[in-house]
């Protein structure tokens, strides 16, 4: 059963590659088992530890504790506070993620952790994505904290050491989730993370807005720093770090952007520091103390060398309105290191308004693209002048017009066209032209038309297309259906299927009794190491008579089996809560 899980919700075009379906049928007997365990598990441990938000949440957002969510189901809920969900595949690139958030979309990874990794998982989750993200967007203000940062970190540049090592980290989560992965194998990929993490100098944009996310978002507490409530997802949906979180072997701090920024984020251990903010409110403002330091909002040369060493496309906006969407790869500097001409390489485009400009495409500007920025000589802004200036300038359809900038950078040439946004000059086209700076050609005549920019200031910056739609709209992927048939049950799924039947039903035959009763001798046959269904077995050997006989030995074998290290604490929780 397929369910599409974006029906309420627009999904910008160039997003769709990063969304996949949920086939709720392949989730196993024991899939559902661990859904229930963790959340039975959450509402016990959270009830008094986590924000208020939080637990009505849970009952806003069409979450249940017996069964993995339908996601669909929780699309519909989410559309009633304007929201929704996409399902996505595993972790998907930052600036994709968070652009998701920006348009009000939660992105949910619908596979779910082994049983093996049930107190904590580094790979996404639908127990992380839908138990832990979902419930605590019903609270207005940190709704809009998480649309808000989202915006933000949709406009963050990257360095391509930070790709390389996203690509590590999601190399790390896929192992470590893979039941047929060797400890070697584990060991290596925690190793090449490592070693990414190390070869980043400095932090970028991305690597800033990541770890604020991380740290407030993901791992966020909030109220009193001494008795802080829960409201992070990466806290609220893992049953070891929601009480490991108040242990004195984790640090709380008080919440700001700049101490959140400064050590890298940890996905394969339990936090040993966390940081508690006051209010919702507190976090948004510290958004837009982040947000004020980036490129998109003070713009100028500091801007143009973010988007140069990115390495990827990224669009630079002048005070025209006109945006440059390509990869930047070279900037001429003047005496005092501002920018007086710049250069893109391969395609790019040219926009207004975040809508591509009639003819000049990618497929236009294929080779590059390049222009002046900066004043006229006179400390003329030329994207001011109206048509009287112009016309006193030489700036006229068929003139032939030598411009010359306060940087000495000169164009030399027949004008063809120019395009205005509103009153702005936003584009000047020449033919005939010629650009030098101080010697050096800039520009040639035989290469075709010069399509100058005008702009004397750069005012933003960012990653990505103005108008992404367009400029991405031949390499976008349609979203791969790929029809899965579930796989026979196994034998110890079969009798989690058996236990799980008979629970809902709530009706204890004779037949029934029976079939519990065969269940716990099964076990003990084959699969002496399954301690979950032992645990669900003596839930209902507790309340029903009929098989009492069955408490004791089922306490014995657990008891035996909490021995084992990696289970002594997911079974005396979960005795706790029997």
């Amino acid at each position: 059963m397929k369910e599409a899980a974006f029906e309420t919700k627009i999904i910008p075009p160039h997003l769709k590659q990063y969304l996949s379906e949920q086939n709720y049928d392949l989730y196993t007997p024991i899939d559902h088992a661990v859904w229930r365990y963790v959340m039975r598990q959450n509402h016990h441990a959270l009830k008094d530890k986590a924000h208020a938000a939080f637990v009505d949440g849970l009952k806003q957002s069409g979450i249940e504790t017996e069964k993995i969510p339908n996601v669909a189901e929780m699309n519909e809920c989410l559309s009633k506070i304007g929201w929704g969900a996409g399902i996505v595949n595993g972790l998907i690139p930052g600036a994709a993620f968070f652009e998701l958030l920006a348009n009000g979309i939660l992105p949910i990874a619908t596979e779910i952790r082994k049983i093996t990794n049930i107190e904590y998982t580094p790979a996404p989750d639908i127990i992380h994505e839908a138990a832990g993200h979902a419930p605590i967007l019903f609270d207005p203000v940190f709704r809009e904290y998480v649309q808000k940062i989202g915006s933000i970190g949709a406009k963050a540049f990257a360095t391509k050491e930070k790709q390389e090592l996203f690509e590590a980290v999601r190399n790390l989560t896929i192992v470590m989730e893979d039941p047929k992965s060797t400890a070697e194998e584990k060991a290596a990929a925690q190793r090449l993370v490592e070693e990414k993490q190390n070869a980043i100098v400095g932090i970028s944009e991305a690597e800033k807005i990541s770890r604020v996310f991380w740290r407030t978002v993901e791992y966020g507490l909030i109220g009193d720093v001494d008795q802080p409530k829960i409201y992070g997802a990466g806290l609220l949906s893992s049953v070891g770090e929601s009480t490991h979180c108040f242990t004195d072997a984790v640090e709380r701090l008080p919440f700001t952007v700049e101490a959140a920024t400064l050590q890298p984020k940890n996905v394969t251990e339990m936090q040993s520091q966390l940081f508690v903010c006051k209010s919702f409110e507190e976090l948004m403002e510290g958004a837009e103390e982040l947000a004020n330091t980036m490129a998109f909002r003070i713009g100028g040369t500091e801007s143009l060398d973010k988007a140069l060493k990115s390495k990827s496309v990224a669009t630079f906006e002048l005070n025209s309105g006109l945006s440059v969407t390509g990869i930047v790869h070279a900037i001429l500097k003047d005496e005092n290191g501002e920018a007086i001409y710049v250069n893109t390489t391969g395609e790019t485009a040219l926009s207004v308004n975040h809508q591509q400009l009639e003819g000049h495409g990618k497929d236009y500007h294929a080779k590059g693209f390049g222009t002046p920025i900066g004043l006229l000589k006179g400390n003329i802004e030329l994207e001011e002048c109206d048509d009287d200036m112009l016309k006193n300038l030489g700036i006229v359809v068929g003139n032939y017009v030598d411009l010359e900038f306060l940087s000495n950078v000169s164009a030399s040439g027949r004008i063809v066209n120019i395009i205005k946004n509103n009153d702005k000059v936003a584009l000047i086209s020449f033919e005939d032209c010629t650009v030098t700076y101080e010697g050096k050609e800039l520009f040639k005549k035989e290469w075709g038309t010069f399509d100058m920019a005008v702009g004397s200031k750069v005012t933003s910056a960012y990653p990505g297309a103005a108008d992404p739609a367009t400029y991405f709209n031949d390499s976008l992927k349609e979203v791969e259906v790929v029809e899965e048939t579930p796989a026979p049950l196994t034998e110890l799924e079969k009798l989690y299927q058996q236990v799980r039947v008979i629970r809902e039903k709530n009706t204890f035959c004779d037949d029934c009794i029976k079939k519990l009763i065969d269940t716990h001798d099964e076990l003990n046959r084959s699969h002496k190491e399954d301690w979950l269904l032992r645990l669900e077995l003596l839930e209902l050997s507790i309340v029903n008579p009929k098989l009492n006989h069955l408490v004791l030995p089922l306490k014995k074998d657990l008891e035996e089996l909490s021995k084992i290290n990696s289970l002594k604490n997911l079974i005396t929780n979960g005795l706790k809560l029997i």
